[in-house]
Order: structure tokens, then sequence, then C-alpha cells
């Protein structure tokens, strides 16, 4: 089976290359990705939990769907491929903020990113891929902050990072 590749990005998400995606998360080399959040009628936010078995980050909380683009695809294409191949959901994705991060992990991977934050709204519930999520849950934004602060060894590195800027961005909508 051949390695699933990313795209190698400057800091200005331009792109500059591609790399064998298990070789850039050893190298810390910057690379595109993109992280969808998914709310319901309500305002909660879907949150997944890693499969157990992840290369990083296993059995943690984070957002609804993330992953990478692959050569030639464009992001938003990306982001739905991938909330029907881990969720099995469909949404009309909005792009929102996009973020740079690095995150080096016990194993000795490294996350270095240049991460696009995707909004989607949908009352389906998920279908889950169980080799991508573990399990799968709705949470109210405050509580889901609150639980950042007190349980936050719980979560991401990259939620973690970038949830000030989701919360500006949940509070435009209109629910």
């Amino acid at each position: 089976m051949v390695e699933e590749e990313v795209i190698i990005v400057n800091e200005k998400d331009e792109p500059i290359g591609t790399m064998p995606k298990m070789s850039a998360h050893l190298e810390g080399k910057l690379h595109r990705a993109f992280s969808v959040f998914i709310f319901n009628s309500k305002g909660e936010l879907l949150l997944q939990q890693r499969a157990l078995d992840k290369y990083h980050s296993p059995g943690k909380w984070t957002n609804s769907c993330c992953s990478h683009p692959r050569p030639g695809e464009l992001n938003t294409e990306a982001a739905n491929r991938r909330l029907k191949e881990e969720m099995d959901l469909v949404a009309d994705l909005k792009p929102i903020f996009s973020f740079s991060y690095f995150a080096k992990f016990d194993n000795g991977l490294i996350e270095n990113e240049y991460d696009h934050v995707f909004f989607g709204l949908s009352d389906d519930l998920p279908n889950i891929n169980t080799q991508e999520v573990a399990s799968f849950k709705y949470i109210n934004m405050e509580d889901l902050k609150n639980d950042l602060i007190i349980h936050e060894h719980n979560y991401t590195p990259w939620l973690k990072i970038c949830f000030d800027e989701v919360m500006v961005n949940y509070k435009k909508l209109n629910f």
C-alpha cells in the first residue's frame, strides 16, 4: 500500500512540494491540514475521540474531523471527504480561519501544520469509522471551554491551540 502524501507549504501556505505523511511528521515539516467543527441546531459541538491505535494522540478528544488534503485536492474537498470517511456525515462546510501550530509528541512525531478550519451545521448522528474514531459526543461550548482547562490532557493540542479563535467565530453563529 502506498503511503499517503501531504502537501508541504511555506509560512504563507504556498505549496513547495509533497512528502509521505509519516516522513513529514518525523521531520517536522510544515504541511497543510484542516480541522472540521460540526455544530448541531442546539449549538453543541460534535467531538470525536481519536481511535486508540492512532499514530499520535490516541484516545484524545478533538474536533469533529481533521486530516490533510491530498496533493491536487482543494481544502474544502478534502474536509468533505474526511468528514464522510470518519463520521459518515455530509454538511455544508464553510472556511472560517487558518492557523499554524507546532506540537511534539512522546513518540517522537511532530505536528507542524498550517491548519484550515471549517464550520458546518448538522443534526444527523454520526456513524463512526472505528479505524479512525473510538467514540463521539456533543458538548456545549461553555462546558468544553471549562473542561479544556480542568482536563486539558484529555484533548489534542490543536484543539486547545485554536479553541479561542473557534469560540470567537462560534459566537457569530445564530442558533
